[in-house]
């Protein structure tokens, strides 16, 4: 079983280099976030034809969004709403033998600081309220795998530079903290992690302000696989596919992919 996790910032657009992702990692099934488009024009048939018949959208025109496209039959669908607002950013889907939840969680602007800014109190809010979701919903022995653009990156490997970002959203201590939280409350597997060390570099996002991403490679690792501890075993292999981060009218984020044994 192949799950690939991806921001794709606008599905519309960029439907054709999904498609080619398909093609190329071949994953049974894919949840993107950042879609930026209502539920009556996402571009459905546009991943049909590659075997994804079982489609899951919950969207808004601009912002937001998120999508689970399957190869694999449904047993459920859901849509979860978060501190009060209907903002398209967390759906679930449950299959045989585990729950998917697909998560984006607020990016929270540019000051860190709940009094100066509501988006950095919406964010820190959001993780507040999902993590006691979880905990109050699941049990830690329960098959669940959770995705997504969480914006933020909790390990000092996970960014270029640990002490230039401190103050920076994403990497600031009050969010690493509340996602720690959010991490505990089903005791978590970071899929990823699982397979490069901590002490090891590892991003998912490059800034379309790094014009030459590569040399500069100032990144951060904001796109997450978590699962519960009964699916840890299971995990065979990661890829993050940095490949799409050159690709034409690309994502800012690149696909993020783990394997689990059946």
């Amino acid at each position: 079983m192949k799950i690939v996790t991806w921001n794709i910032n606008s599905v519309r657009l960029r439907a054709p280099i999904v498609v080619e992702m398909m093609r190329r990692l071949e994953p049974d099934i894919v949840c993107l976030q950042e879609t930026k488009c209502p539920d009556e024009f996402f571009p459905a048939e546009a991943f049909a034809p590659e075997g994804y018949i079982y489609q899951h959208f919950n969207g808004m025109k601009s912002y937001n969004g998120v999508a689970i496209l399957s190869k694999v039959p449904f047993l459920s669908k859901d849509i979860h709403h978060r501190v009060g607002r209907e903002d398209c950013r967390h759906i679930a889907a449950s299959f045989d033998g585990f729950e998917l939840h697909n998560i984006y969680i607020p990016a929270g602007g540019d000051i860190p600081d709940v009094e100066a800014n509501d988006k950095f109190a919406h964010k820190l809010d959001f993780v507040d309220e999902i993590g006691a979701w979880f905990k109050d919903r699941y049990s830690k022995d329960q098959n669940v795998i959770a995705v997504g653009d969480f914006n933020i990156a909790p390990l000092e490997h996970d960014v270029w530079s640990h002490k230039s970002l401190l103050k920076v959203v994403s990497h600031t201590p009050i969010e690493v903290e509340k996602l720690t939280k959010m991490y505990g409350a089903l005791d978590w597997h970071d899929a990823i992690r699982h397979f490069v060390p901590e002490n090891e570099k590892c991003y998912t996002w490059w800034s379309y302000r790094n014009h030459d991403w590569k040399v500069s490679n100032r990144g951060r690792r904001l796109d997450h696989i978590w699962v519960t501890q009964p699916l840890a075993p299971k995990l065979k292999r990661h890829e993050i596919f940095m490949e799409t981060r050159d690709w034409e009218q690309t994502s800012d984020h690149v696909p993020v992919m783990v394997e689990l044994a059946a």
